[in-house]
């Protein structure tokens, strides 16, 4: 009976979560059709909070921040990967690439919003395979749905069900922190060690074969982060990374000290439109 209960609710979430795409980041690339753009940008809230699509839009440059909260480069590369497989034409990634190189963990949060289509996807599947509770995940029924209760529980399944917006989609997926609000403006990020990422890799080679052209770039970080050798350590492990972690200089442009306030994203969109992107 108990195994009879998990299979039912099991295909009751599924159907919901897998139908919907307007809640999510991952729900709005999964169930898309072909699309085109001349940027997208990937990365984590470095990413989500720092590109203002609307001033790439103004370029010329059809553009959405697929940055997310919290993610690591492991749900940028199957992001992409999901992009690529629906079609998508996608003619420039815009990379975060700096404190997500320390690590190559999956994001528990991010990966929720993957779980209704694990069975769906084949893609999302072998991405996941290697990972240590892939087993529990794919054959013990409705199992996800417990180890993720706090995204795709019942909660969240009753907003889907009503077709309740989010924020996560609004300004082209550029989420923008306050101006006026001050968080920690202290930071030390001396025990990070930037990594030969396998997932770094992995978009570099997507990018290669699907004839994107990858841009790949630090981001600010307020004047008192402890430990800014680090990004002379990105730099020599990855080359081709473009450093733009003091392009953005006084606290007045930080929300935190790793993260711009709206002031301060749209100070530093502006400086990397006009170096590496503004149509001529």
């Amino acid at each position: 009976m108990l195994l009879l209960v998990a299979v039912a609710l099991d295909f009751v979430y599924t159907t919901v979560f897998a139908a919907s795409e307007n809640r999510n980041k991952v729900e709005k690339v999964i169930n898309s059709k072909p699309q085109n753009y001349d940027v997208i940008i990937l990365g984590t809230s470095r990413a989500n909070n720092h590109f203002v699509p609307e001033l790439f839009e103004q370029q010329g440059l059809k553009t959405f921040n697929y940055g997310m909260s919290g993610s690591h480069l492991f749900e940028a590369s199957l992001l992409l990967k999901l992009m690529v497989e629906r079609g998508w034409d996608i003619k420039q990634i815009l990379l975060e690439t700096d404190l997500n190189l320390s690590n190559e963990k999956r994001d528990p949060g991010t990966s929720a919003w993957m779980m209704p289509f694990l069975h769906r996807s084949e893609t999302i599947r072998e991405h996941y395979y290697k990972e240590p509770d892939f087993n529990q995940l794919y054959y013990i029924p409705f199992y996800r749905y417990i180890e993720f209760d706090n995204r795709i529980g019942f909660r969240a399944l009753w907003k889907t069900a009503t077709q309740q917006p989010t924020v996560f989609l609004k300004n082209q997926g550029y989420y923008p922190l306050p101006n006026t609000s001050k968080g920690n403006m202290k930071n030390n990020i001396k025990a990070l060690r930037p990594l030969r990422n396998r997932y770094y890799e992995e978009i570099k080679d997507i990018c290669r074969k699907n004839n994107i052209q990858l841009i790949a770039v630090t981001t600010p970080m307020c004047e008192n982060t402890e430990g800014m050798e680090y990004f002379s350590k990105v730099k020599q492990l990855y080359p081709e990374i473009r450093e733009y972690e003091q392009a953005v200089q006084g606290d007045e442009y930080f929300s935190s000290c790793g993260h711009l306030n709206d002031r301060g994203a749209r100070k530093f969109t502006e400086i990397i439109i006009n170096d590496l992107l503004k149509k001529k």
